[in-house]
Parts: C-alpha cells; structure tokens; sequence
C-alpha cells in the first residue's frame, strides 16, 4: 500500500492520549483527528479535560501515553521517571510554531504597542525581517478590524480589541491550524460578539481551527465537528446536526439541557 502524500496527512493527530496531574486522571485515553480545514470545537462541563487535551496538541502540557502527530510527524519523547518529556527541543519549537494558540487571557505583553505584540514572535521564532514582520503584522491587525489600534498599548484597548489583536498575532505566524482555548469566557457579553464574528470569518476560509468553548450557539454554527468530552473521554462526536439535534448519550442530553436552560 503507497502512503499517503504528506498534504494527505491530518493537521492534528492525537491517539490513546492520557494526562494526570498527581492523583488526578484528567485525560484517559483521548482519539482526536482535525483534518485540513476541519473547524472542531469542544464542548463539555468543566473539568472535562478539554483545556488540558488542547494544552497538549502544542505540549504546554505533555500527556503520559499516546501519540501526537501534526501533519504527519510524530512528536518524540523520552522516558523521566514515571513520567516522559519530549526528546527533540527543536521538534517541539518547530511543532509550536506551526499551532498558533488564543488563550482565555490575552496574553499580550503590556509594555509593547500592539504592532510589536504581533511582529515580536514573528522575529524571534520565523526570523522573518523587520519589514516583512511588520506587513503581516499590518495585514493581520486590519484582518481583525484593529489595524487603527497599531500604535496603542494593550490597556488601552477594550478586552474584544485585545482578544482580536491576540488572534492576529496567531495569523501572523501563519501556523497550519489555530488552537482557541475559551477566546470570550474573560469577555463581557457586548465584546463576545465581535470577536465570534472574527473566529467564525477565520472559520470560513477554510482553516483548521480546534476550538474549547462553552458557547453552543457558536460551536454548532462554526464547526464541522463537535466533540464531547465527559470525565477524561469522548463521550460523543459528530458534526454538529448530529450533537445537538440527536445526541445519543444520557450526559450529552444532561449537559445541552442545563446549556440552553442557562
């Protein structure tokens, strides 16, 4: 049998994946494939396991068994203990620099103007040069609606303008899939919107997102997928029509229930 071509290969590819924190069995054994241009969001009650199993796509956090693979190369580790850390420093690098994460809180350094947010990891990581990290620092910011923002100190920005300068700064690197951990839970309600808008405009031009949310009404209009996760496993996937039109486990129908009725 001829292997798949390389382009043939999933973005993301996690198998048998397991993390424990001390006692505590947070992931037991997750599969999760994104395909090129898949959107897959996950959903589930907290303390589920979704933050953690993203943490591990890009190895914040290293799982104690399973394979990672992104686009086909497989990140290697080695044994520490009862545990194991990943082998190649310069794998991990290459493997972060192509999974561009949005965390909950920004992230953004606060003494830098929002042009140098997104041009900085551009120098240090890609090595592009200053004029062309400042293009697509330009080309990302006005992609996001805040390219008149430039020059402005992250406090001086609303939270939805900061969230939206953290996501171009993630576009900047061009990274073959974006990884959005709960984008708008730190958001109020008014700012949510236009940053939805934004991920879900990313989301039409066919890039491979995995997404955390807690926002069914977003997840079931972004998606291609929706995965389920209850106490450390997937307890349910399908596309979206499928979840939360017919969703087949008890504890699927438990959590949209008290979802829709919050």
């Amino acid at each position: 049998m001829i292997p798949p071509e390389p382009q043939d290969q999933p973005v993301i590819e996690l198998s048998d994946i397991h993390k424990s924190f001390s006692d505590l069995h947070v992931l037991k054994g997750v599969n999760l494939t994104a395909n090129k241009g898949d959107v897959v969001a996950m959903i589930g009650s907290s303390g589920s396991g979704k933050s953690t199993l993203l943490r591990c796509v890009n190895l914040l956090e290293v799982p104690e068994k399973g394979r990672i693979a992104i686009s086909g190369e497989d990140i290697t580790f080695k044994p520490k203990g009862n545990d194991r850390l990943p082998s190649n420093a310069a794998q991990v690098n290459r493997i972060r620099a192509n999974l561009s994460m949005v965390f909950q809180q920004f992230n953004l350094w606060a003494h830098l103007t929002i042009m140098d947010n997104v041009v900085l990891p551009q120098r240090r990581v890609l090595k592009r040069s200053k004029q062309e990290a400042r293009q697509r620092a330009t080309d990302t910011l006005r992609r996001v609606g805040i390219d008149d923002k430039a020059d402005a100190f992250p406090a001086q920005l609303s939270g939805g303008q900061q969230q939206r300068a953290a996501i171009a700064r993630a576009l900047a690197m061009d990274p073959a899939a974006l990884l959005f951990d709960e984008p708008t839970s730190a958001l109020d309600p008014e700012l949510e919107g236009e940053v939805l808008r934004v991920i879900k405009s990313l989301a039409d031009e066919d890039r491979t997102m995995l997404l955390v949310t807690h926002d069914m009404r977003f997840a079931r209009d972004v998606a291609d997928k929706v995965v389920f996760l209850h106490q450390g496993r997937i307890e349910e996937e399908g596309t979206p029509k499928e979840l939360f039109d017919n969703p087949k486990s008890e504890r699927l129908q438990q959590f949209l229930s008290a979802s829709v009725s919050r």
